[in-house]
C-alpha cells in the first residue's frame, strides 16, 4: 500500500542524537521552520499547513523518535525518549540540513520537544509555537479528581514496562482511533487515507509510543521542576495556541502559560484538538504572525 505524503517535499533520512536516524519531509526556500507532530499522528499532520508556509520558509517536518518511519530504539533508559533526547534529534538533524538556528512549532506531543528544545537550545531555537498543550509541569498538576478522566491514557502509559505495552498492542487500531474520533471537531480533517496511515504507524510503534508518554511522568517532570525552581524561561517569542480547556478543569492557560515565557501570544481557538488539520488557513496564519516577532532584550 503507497503511503500518504508531504506532495512536493523531499523525503530524507536525518542523523538525529545516539545514532538515532530520523525520515523527516523537507520542503520550500527561506528561514527554516520546523514542525512537529504530535498523537497518535506522524509528520503527516502538517500536510496541508507544510505546503501553505514552503512559499516562504524551508519547512522540516520530522517524524520524532518512536515514531513513524523514522527509528525507534529500545527505552533501555529513562532518558531513551526524554523530551530532552527527542529535542536534541531535531537540533542534529536541522544542522545535518545546514541549520544552526529555526523556529520549532510543535502539535501535542511535539509541542512538549518543542517547549524543551527552547529550554534546552535557547541560542537555536528562535520561536516557538505550541498547540493544544500545557508544560509537563502545568499538565499534570491540573489533573486531579474525577476531571483527570479526560486523560486516562496518560495514567495508563505512565505504568511500568510491560502491562500498558501489552494491553494497547492487543487492541492497537482500536486504542489510536479512539483518540482521533474523541479529540476532532471535524470528521472530514482526517481523509481515510491518512487516518489509516496513522493507525498502522501506531499500531507499529506501540512500545516506543509508550515510553514517550511513560517519560513524560517521569524525567520530563524531572526536567521541568529543575527549570521551575532555577527560574528558567523560554526566552524567544512563543505562541501558545489551546482550546478552552481551563473552562472545563478550571485553569487559566494564559497565566500558567506566563509563568514559563519572557514574550507570550496566548491564543484560545474553538477547532478540536487536531486544529492544524481541521483549520490549517487558521493556523498557518497564527504561525506567519509568530515568525516575524523578536526576542525582547
Amino acid at each position: 500500500m503507497t503511503e500518504p505524503i508531504i506532495h512536493g517535499f523531499d523525503y530524507q533520512t536525518l542523523s538525529g542524537s545516539d545514532g538515532v536516524t530520523l525520515t523527516a519531509a523537507v520542503g520550500g526556500n527561506g528561514s527554516p521552520v520546523v514542525l512537529l507532530h504530535g498523537f497518535p499522528q506522524t509528520h503527516l499532520m502538517w500536510r496541508n499547513v507544510a505546503t501553505k508556509l514552503a512559499d516562504r520558509h524551508t519547512v522540516i517536518c520530522p517524524d520524532l523518535r518512536g515514531y513513524g518511519n523514522s527509528d525507534k530504539p529500545a527505552a533501555t533508559s529513562a532518558d531513551t525518549y526524554s523530551k530532552r533526547t527527542m529535542g536534541a534529534d531535531i537540533v542534529a538533524a536541522a544542522a545535518e540540513l545546514g541549520f544552526d538556528t529555526f523556529a520549532v512549532i510543535g502539535h501535542d506531543r511535539g509541542a512538549l520537544v518543542a517547549i524543551r528544545m527552547g529550554l534546552d537550545h535557547p541560542r537555536t531555537v528562535t520561536h516557538v509555537g505550541t498547540l493544544d498543550v500545557l508544560p509537563t509541569l502545568d499538565m499534570w498538576d491540573i489533573l486531579h479528581g474525577v476531571d483527570a478522566a479526560v486523560g486516562w491514557h496518560l495514567y495508563l502509559m505512565a505504568q511500568p514496562p510491560g502491562l500498558p505495552e501489552q494491553m494497547i498492542a492487543a487492541t492497537a487500531n482500536r486504542f489510536f482511533g479512539s483518540f482521533l474520533d474523541a479529540w476532532g471537531a471535524d470528521e472530514q480533517a482526517i481523509p481515510a487515507d491518512v487516518r489509516e496511515h496513522y493507525l498502522r504507524a501506531s499500531a507499529a510503534a506501540v512500545d516506543s509510543i509508550v515510553a514517550d508518554y511513560r517519560a513524560s511522568a517521569g524525567i520530563d517532570l524531572e526536567h521541568d521542576r529543575a527549570d521551575r525552581a532555577a527560574g528558567h524561561t523560554l526566552r524567544m517569542p512563543v505562541t501558545a495556541v489551546q482550546q478552552d480547556w481551563g473552562s472545563q478543569l478550571g485553569f487559566d492557560g494564559a497565566a500558567l502559560w506566563r509563568t514559563w515565557c519572557d514574550d507570550l501570544d496566548h491564543r484560545l481557538v474553538k477547532h478540536g484538538h487536531f486544529m492544524a488539520e481541521e483549520a490549517p488557513d487558521e493556523i498557518t496564519a497564527i504561525i506567519d504572525d509568530l515568525l516575524p516577532r523578536h526576542a525582547r532584550a
